[in-house]
């Protein structure tokens, strides 16, 4: 049987067209079957989002600069969340260089939380209840996590798996940008670029060197694979 070769997947964020909309994050809700919790809840720090928009003001007003920043699980390849893990429910990859979430082995220890620097994980805290007829739109591909367990974005590892399946099923290669995470898809300004770093040909791989590109606490050593691409120009 045909193996799936090593890969990097990688996502590539151009700061320079996020508008900031938040059409990523009511994809990924809809995707991965996160459960929305009220303002309250998020005031005391039980927000759910797996990815939320950052925002930052420059200026004083009128004059008034918004810059917008997408933040999610940068799927570090050295990721200090995953020694804590007591029942190794956190762990690496190595064959697509992932940081995967086992949600049958996690007992909400939140070690990883507390070790994560970016603070894009989340502990579900309560069972979701999707009153009907919200519960005809879960994605059966995704498990609705019960209460007590750490979550957080995966890529929409589910849509790798089924279009790595679907290429070998077809004894293909697996083409560029034809695996889209839930975000990547619906983002209207194509901020969101997600692909294989380790094919040269992939577009990842060519904005990868672009000289804007930058990572989130890089000197911490994490060695984040999400990669940012600074912005030259603000929106209001």
């Amino acid at each position: 049987m045909a193996e799936f070769p090593n890969r990097k997947w990688t996502m590539v964020i151009d700061l320079d067209k996020c508008t900031g909309c938040g059409a990523c994050v009511v994809a990924c809700h809809a995707e991965n079957n996160v459960p929305i919790v009220t303002e309250q809840e998020v005031i005391r720090g039980r927000g759910q989002h797996w990815i939320h928009i950052e925002r930052y003001w420059e200026g004083d007003f009128p004059d008034i600069k918004a810059h917008f920043l997408p933040l999610l699980c940068q799927q570090c390849s050295r990721a200090p969340c995953e020694p804590v893990c007591p029942v190794y429910a956190t762990v690496h990859s190595e064959r697509e260089n992932l940081n995967l979430q086992v949600y049958n082995r996690c007992v909400g220890t939140r070690y990883c939380q507390n070790n994560d620097p970016y603070k894009v994980r989340f502990f579900n805290w309560f069972d979701p209840v999707f009153e009907e007829p919200l519960n005809q739109q879960l994605n059966p591909d995704v498990t609705v996590r019960s209460a007590g367990v750490m979550e957080k974005c995966t890529f929409c590892v589910q849509r790798i798996r089924r279009a790595e399946e679907a290429a070998l099923v077809e004894n293909r290669p697996l083409q560029d940008n034809e695996v889209l995470p839930a975000c990547v898809q619906t983002c209207p300004p194509a901020a969101l670029v997600f692909g294989d770093l380790n094919d040269p040909n992939s577009q990842v791989a060519h904005l990868a060197t672009d000289r804007r590109k930058f990572r989130l606490l890089e000197e911490l050593g994490t060695e984040p694979q999400v990669i940012y691409l600074k912005g030259g120009e603000s929106h209001v």
